[in-house]
């Protein structure tokens, strides 16, 4: 009985708690963010086959686009959330979508594939700033209500990617696939103006913490000052070392290229190594690699690379499908591209 009156208690009092006017007005802000960030995920999709034309490259260049982006986002995701702890949530998200601003600024006036990769790479900064922007989140509301604010924000993501293959082909149709970048910079720079202005950050940092409490020894304290720079290098040589082998065998096997094959498989193999024995090392890994010992964790780990591999492996296709001239493919623009692709994203 006792038991049954402390579960009411709790549950009356979760009932009760309200969420202020600012709170919201934050969970709309970062939403925003996120739908912005992940606007530039899907917007290009339509256009591939303009580019692989207007630059005469091969579909495995091509698909370094996308790579470039997710690989960067990937290998600063992590980062960019320890950055939060040290300096600032904050500080933190607005230097990043700076950053994103500045790639995307410059993407509009690619006139080459290596200009074109060397933006998107920039560009794959701004995903980073996800985890600042939930961390922001997380600290405003209260955490009877959390769940509703995560909820609203993750549903950005699917919104970004949706508004971006629809927009994006529009803007290809009409104006070409530069249009796409410069398009969406004046509201990345709006939802950058009202962060500034209007999301307040309510944690503490690292450092704070640190002036506290004295008696943290100083192996400690660097310890939670540093950030896995060697983990991080090694897995992105790891990732683009590998992605690069798979590239050249894309272009076409042969006796000239064949050794540069065999040495982008080595060198993956050698930092994936060099990755491994880091990690196990320092503290605080990049990567906890006890997580893939972990019964419950490791099978969504794997489910997810699955998902995560079919998915940008259907995305590009489903383009060069559609827009392929008859016979090959059905001889569609950019907006039945967007059509035909729209019910995967949602």
């Amino acid at each position: 009985m006792k038991d049954q009156n402390e579960s009411l208690s709790v549950e009356n009092n979760q009932m009760t708690v309200t969420v202020s006017r600012r709170a919201w007005i934050t969970l709309g802000i970062l939403s925003s963010t996120l739908l912005t960030v992940f606007f530039s995920e899907t917007m290009l999709l339509p256009a591939i086959p303009e580019i692989i034309q207007e630059f005469k490259i091969t579909y495995g260049t091509a698909a370094w686009i996308f790579s470039a982006y997710l690989i960067v986002a990937a290998v600063m995701t992590p980062v960019a959330g320890r950055l939060s702890d040290l300096y600032g949530k904050k500080k933190v998200l607005l230097t990043l979508l700076a950053i994103y601003i500045t790639g995307l600024a410059a993407g509009g006036f690619a006139d080459s594939i290596s200009f074109l990769l060397a933006t998107r790479i920039i560009q794959g900064v701004g995903l980073a700033a996800v985890p600042a922007a939930f961390s922001l989140l997380r600290d405003t509301f209260p955490p009877a209500k959390l769940a509703i604010a995560i909820g609203v924000f993750g549903s950005a993501y699917s919104a970004g990617s949706v508004v971006g293959l629809l927009a994006g082909a529009s803007i290809i149709q009409n104006f070409g696939w530069h249009g796409t970048f410069l398009a969406i910079v004046p509201f990345a720079a709006l939802v950058t103006l009202m962060i500034a202005r209007f999301v307040k950050e309510n944690g503490q940092l690292i450092q704070s913490n640190f002036a506290k409490d004295p008696d943290k020894t100083s192996d400690k304290k660097r310890a939670s000052f540093s950030i896995d720079i060697r983990g991080v290098l090694a897995l992105s040589v790891t990732v683009t070392s590998f992605l690069i082998a798979l590239t050249l065998i894309q272009i076409g096997v042969t006796s000239a290229n064949l050794p540069q094959i065999a040495s982008a498989f080595v060198a993956s193999a050698i930092s994936l190594s060099v990755f491994v024995i880091i990690e196990r090392r320092i503290i605080p890994p990049f990567l906890d690699l006890r997580l893939l010992r972990h019964k419950i964790l490791l099978p969504s780990y794997l489910m997810l690379i699955a998902t995560g591999i079919t998915m940008f492996m259907i995305y590009p296709t489903i383009v060069q499908l559609v827009r392929s001239p008859i016979p090959l493919g059905f001889g569609g623009d950019a907006i039945a591209a967007a059509n035909v692709q729209l019910p995967f994203m949602v």
